[in-house]
């Protein structure tokens, strides 16, 4: 009993770390001049319109790029269960914020991290694109960079929105393991 109760609390114990890890990772900002930002898609309320979370990432895109340290800004997402293609609701929702859309790459095939880390890579390698800055939760910054890691970009900054809810704490911790995951992914 006594040793499933100490390593019971080994792996709480690690997990913990490992939260506070991608935690610290997340907040800790890293913008730099880059190619390109990458904005990986999220909800679509039924209305059409980005849910928080999501204005909130392109919102941390916009004012990257208006500060002038990237050539353009990828968004990628997928159709949700609401109807809406994620990538083109971002893409409408940056040109209506006053970014051109000829400097917006709009990826509806972005389902998830891995997808959405494969096909910026394949933009990135045709236009010779060699650096990125992953904008998104703060929770979700790890497993992104992660991601585009293994599809062969190594120079990635990063940036976190500025929107936190209740839900981020049920995020975390899922993220744990999504991050575990994707180490044991293949590109």
């Amino acid at each position: 009993m006594k040793f499933a109760v100490k390593t019971l609390g080994a792996i709480l114990l690690v997990y913990l770390l490992a939260m506070a890890a991608i935690v610290y990772d997340g907040l800790n900002d890293n913008v730099f001049k880059a190619d390109l930002i990458i904005v990986p898609g999220n909800k679509v309320e039924l209305d059409g319109k980005a849910c928080p979370r999501l204005q909130a990432r392109l919102n941390e895109a916009i004012e990257i790029y208006n500060q002038g340290q990237t050539k353009s800004i990828f968004v990628s997402g997928g159709f949700g269960k609401e109807g809406f293609d994620e990538a083109t609701v971002m893409s409408e929702y940056l040109i209506q914020h006053g970014i051109s859309q000829s400097v917006i790459v709009t990826d509806s095939l972005g389902i998830d991290i891995m997808a959405t880390a494969k096909n910026a890579s394949v933009f990135m390698k045709k236009h010779h694109f060699t650096s990125a800055i992953v904008v998104t939760q703060y929770f979700h910054v790890s497993r992104t960079k992660l991601a585009l890691k293994k599809m062969g970009i190594s120079s990635i900054g990063n940036a976190h929105a500025r929107f936190v809810e209740l839900r981020d704490i049920y995020s975390l911790a899922r993220e744990v393991i999504g991050y575990i995951t994707y180490l044991g992914k293949n590109a």
